[in-house]
C-alpha cells in the first residue's frame, strides 16, 4: 500500500511553489516526518515532510517542476526499503580495495543545491571534502565559501597517481565551459521586487560616517558578561537597531509607506534585517523592534542567522516590515546604494569598519569609521527628512548614552 506525498498549505496567498531538490531517492527507507524533498517559495525554502514511515517510492515530478498546492509528488510505499533498493555489490579483494579511490567529487556534487553548486564552481573546492552544517549534514553555501577561504591555509593532500584523463573532444583546449542553472523561484521574486522598486519609487540615497569608537569601546567592555547574562553575542545590530527606531519617531515619513493617494504612518517599528541563507539573502522582521532591548533585538537576529541557515525560517516570518537595515559590511562593502524593500520607503546601508585619518578638535586621528547609506522614496521622503535621520542614527552610536535616554 502506498501513501500520497502532497505538497503542503504554504501560507497564505501562495499557490505554488518550485521543488528545489529531492532529499531522499526511491527504494531509500523514510521515517515519519523526515524530510524527502524541500520546496523554494517566493520568500523561504520549506521541507516537504514523509507522511508515514516506510520505502520512498518513485518521483511524480523533477526538481525544478512548479507544483501546486495540495499536488501529489511522490509516494512512500510499506516496508523498510530493505529490498527496494539493488543489492550492495560483493566486498572487493583486499588488493582491490587497497586500489580503489574514494567516492568522487562529482557523485557528491550531484546531491547538492543548485545555489550549492553554483559556490563549488566558482570557488574552485572539492566538495567531497566539505563536512555540512546544515540538516541533516548537508552542506551550504557558507560551507563552501568557509572551506574556500581555508583552501589556502592548510597543505593540498598529496594524489594518488593516476593516468591523466583524456581530454572531452568537445572542450575548447582553455577549459572555458558554460552552465545554465534556472533562476530559483526566490531569486526571481528578488529580481522581480528591486526592478519594480526601481521602476515605481524616487530613489534617492544619501550618505554620512559615523565614528564607531564609543560602541566598539562598550562592547570590548561587556561582550562577556552580556553574553553570560543573555546567552547570546553583543553584535553592532543592536545598537543601530535601537538607534534606528528612535530616529523613526523622530522621522516618522522614514516608517510611512505610500498607498495609493494616501501616506500610511506606523506607530511602531517592524524592522527587516537582511540576513545570507543558503538560497540567497531573505529578510525576516523584526516585530516591534522598538519595544526591545538590544539583548532581545540581538537574540531575535542570532535566532533568524541559525534558521536561515538550516531552511527553518517561516514564511510568516518574511513578511510586513516598515523599515530595513541591510549590512554589506560583513562581506567587505565599503559603501553602496541599497534599494528599498516595497511597499517600504527606506532602507539603511551598513558597511565595513576601517581606520580612517579624521579631524577631531582641530588634530588629525585615526578612529574606526563606518559609511552608511540610506536609499529612500523621495516622493514621500525629503531630503531634510533624510539627512535628519541620518544624524540622528549617527548621533546616537557616536554617544550610546542617547540610547539610554532616548535623546
Amino acid at each position: 500500500m502506498a501513501t500520497d506525498v502532497t505538497v503542503p498549505t504554504l501560507g497564505e496567498s501562495i499557490t505554488e511553489a518550485t521543488l528545489g531538490e529531492w532529499l531522499k531517492q526511491p527504494g531509500d527507507p523514510v521515517a515519519a516526518d523526515e524530510p524527502i524533498a524541500s520546496l523554494e517559495t517566493d520568500k523561504v525554502s520549506v521541507e516537504v515532510p514523509a507522511p508515514v514511515a516506510g520505502v520512498m517510492g518513485a518521483h511524480k515530478v523533477q526538481a525544478g517542476d512548479t507544483v501546486e498546492v495540495g499536488a501529489v509528488i511522490a509516494s512512500v510505499e510499506e516496508g523498510s526499503g530493505g529490498g527496494a533498493k539493488a543489492a550492495p555489490a560483493p566486498a572487493p579483494a583486499p588488493a582491490e580495495a587497497a586500489q580503489q579511490a574514494p567516492a568522487s567529487s562529482g557523485d557528491v556534487a550531484a546531491a547538492l543545491s543548485p545555489s550549492v553548486r553554483r559556490a563549488v564552481l566558482e570557488h574552485g573546492v572539492d566538495p567531497s571534502t566539505i563536512q555540512g552544517t546544515g540538516k541533516d549534514g548537508r552542506i551550504t553555501k557558507e560551507d563552501v565559501e568557509a572551506a574556500a577561504a581555508n583552501k589556502g591555509a592548510a597543505p593540498a593532500p598529496t594524489p594518488a597517481p593516476a593516468a591523466a584523463p583524456a581530454p572531452a573532444a568537445s572542450a575548447p583546449a582553455g577549459g572555458r565551459n558554460e552552465e545554465r542553472v534556472r533562476m530559483t523561484r526566490l531569486r526571481q521574486t528578488i529580481a522581480k521586487r528591486l526592478k519594480e522598486a526601481q521602476d515605481t519609487a524616487a530613489l534617492l540615497t544619501t550618505f554620512n560616517d559615523v565614528d564607531m569608537t564609543a560602541v566598539m569601546e562598550a562592547r570590548a567592555k561587556y561582550k562577556d558578561l552580556f553574553e553570560k547574562k543573555h546567552g547570546v553575542r553583543l553584535g553592532f545590530m543592536g545598537f543601530f537597531a535601537k538607534a534606528v527606531c528612535m530616529a523613526l519617531k523622530d522621522i516618522p515619513a522614514v516608517n510611512a509607506r505610500i498607498d495609493g493617494e494616501e501616506i500610511v504612518y506606523h506607530d511602531y517599528a517592524d524592522i527587516s534585517v537582511a540576513v545570507s541563507a543558503p538560497q540567497g539573502l531573505v529578510v525576516p522582521v523584526i516585530r516591534s523592534a522598538d519595544a526591545m532591548s538590544v539583548a532581545e533585538i540581538e537574540r531575535t537576529i542570532g535566532d533568524f542567522g541559525k534558521r536561515a541557515k538550516t531552511g527553518d525560517l517561516k514564511m510568516e516570518e518574511m513578511k510586513g516590515g516598515t523599515f530595513t537595515i541591510s549590512n554589506g559590511g560583513v562581506f567587505g562593502s565599503l559603501m553602496s546604494t541599497p534599494i528599498i524593500n516595497p511597499p517600504q520607503s527606506a532602507v539603511l546601508g551598513l558597511h565595513r569598519i576601517e581606520d580612517r585619518p579624521v579631524v577631531v578638535n582641530g588634530e588629525i586621528v585615526i578612529r574606526p569609521m563606518m559609511y552608511m547609506a540610506l536609499s529612500y522614496d523621495h516622493r514621500l521622503i525629503d531630503g531634510r527628512e533624510a539627512v535628519t535621520f541620518l544624524v540622528a542614527v549617527k548621533n546616537a552610536i557616536e554617544d550610546p548614552t542617547r540610547l539610554l535616554i532616548d535623546l
